[in-house]
């Protein structure tokens, strides 16, 4: 991911760039994502979704309520 693809995602969540790195080498090192060239690609969904926060399962809930 380069560091123009880091900056979006830093500001699309409001946090600075050096956090996107640190919380994306965590979950590449134990093969739940790959990232590469401007480009992550999930490889266990189940691994990943259990690595995060409640703040995910309330996001879902919610898109589901509304789109699904």
């Amino acid at each position: 991911m380069c560091s123009h693809d880091h900056e979006f995602l830093a500001e699309m969540l409001g946090v600075r760039r050096s956090t996107v790195s640190e919380v994306l080498e965590p979950f590449q090192e134990k093969g739940l994502i790959r990232y590469s060239r401007g480009k992550c690609t999930v490889l266990n969904r189940k691994g990943l979704k259990a690595g995060s926060c409640e703040c995910y399962r309330v996001i879902a809930r919610e898109f589901e309520r509304l789109f699904g």
